[in-house]
């Protein structure tokens, strides 16, 4: 029998118009001979399932819903939602209180990497090198002279939470400095102000399944940008190469401290991790544990680099995590 697999996409986010991209590339991805696969839309004020031309209100006593009568029950969700509730580990801790599997990194790792400032300062603490950054709560009194002291210009500000480059800032003066202190307010409670980094982007994605450990080639990024910005990760404004054109030597570094990261921050499902190369030196940017899925992203970019295939990939991962739950059924 099928199993029923449910693309969770949406949220509360900004960034929900991505989630919507994502889980159309992960439908295309995914095996429909081996599995039904519905999209699971997740708002402030409802939770529906797409099922033919309508969309069926979500029980979420079971994560269930029900057509003419037939209650249809859900074997595991896929959680492509960027940003909050799937991405900092809110639904997570709904799904572990019914027991139900996800493809996803669990509560404690999602919150952790979504946060950033706190999971740089812990990956620090394990010889990952990072850019040196302040952590602005709304209320704090802000000195932009003590911040260019310590961090000089240029800085980026950012939302302390989120993924997708909104409300995120390149600041050259201290002139600007506090506008764009207030716009990454508007979208976060907290706000990074970090140290300007000049060098090479690439990025760097892995997975673990029950067949092992897999890390990716990595994607050198060339913006058409002042940096990494939304335009650029999601309007085409970039130049995306995979291998990425380094050295062997950073390459390794880097797919190492990408496995290291993973492990680290207790990660689970496709993970990918960011870098700038500055000087020879990689430094982490920030983890992202729901990576960005269309057909054009960079993970099936490294996948099919990797000379692996995204269908037989979500296969592993699918079956890895219901096999946790389930542990008699472990055979596809």
């Amino acid at each position: 029998m099928k199993k029923n697999i449910a693309i969770v996409w949406g949220g509360y986010s900004a960034e929900k118009i991505v989630s919507e991209k994502s889980a159309s590339g992960i439908y295309s991805f995914i095996d429909k001979e081996k599995y039904n696969v519905y999209k699971v839309v997740i708002n402030r004020d409802s939770w529906e399932v797409e099922y033919e031309d309508s969309k069926v209100a979500i029980d979420k006593n079971d994560f269930s819903f029900v057509i003419e009568g037939n209650k249809i029950k859900f074997d595991l969700a896929y959680i492509t939602i960027h940003g909050t509730p799937g991405e900092d580990g809110v639904l997570q801790g709904y799904f572990d209180m019914l027991n139900f599997p996800y493809s996803n990194s669990g509560v404690l790792s999602s919150a952790l990497t979504f946060n950033k400032y706190t999971c740089n300062n812990y990956l620090k603490n394990f010889g990952i090198s990072v850019a040196d950054s302040i952590l602005l709560r709304a209320g704090d009194i802000i000195d932009v002279n003590e911040i260019i002291n310590r961090l000089g210009l240029p800085v980026f500000v950012k939302p302390n939470v989120g993924g997708s480059s909104f409300a995120t800032t390149k600041v050259k003066e201290m002139s600007t400095l506090r506008g764009a202190i207030d716009e990454s307010f508007n979208d976060s409670t907290e706000v990074i102000v970090e140290s300007y980094i000049k060098g090479i982007e690439v990025t760097c994605g892995c997975f673990e399944t029950k067949n092992g450990f897999t890390v990716l080639p990595l994607t050198e990024v060339v913006s058409k940008n002042e940096f990494f910005d939304y335009g650029a990760k999601y309007l085409g404004e970039v130049e995306e190469i995979t291998p990425a054109r380094i050295d062997v030597d950073i390459t390794a570094q880097i797919q190492n401290d990408t496995k290291r990261i993973y492990k680290l921050t207790g990660a689970k499902g496709i993970v990918r991790a960011d870098y700038i190369i500055m000087n020879g030196k990689p430094i982490f940017l920030e983890v992202n544990t729901t990576p960005g899925m269309t057909t054009t992203s960079f993970i099936p970019q490294q996948v099919k680099a990797a000379g692996l295939n995204m269908t037989d990939v979500l296969t592993d991962i699918i079956e890895t995590e219901y096999s946790k739950l389930n542990p008699n059924l472990y055979e596809y």
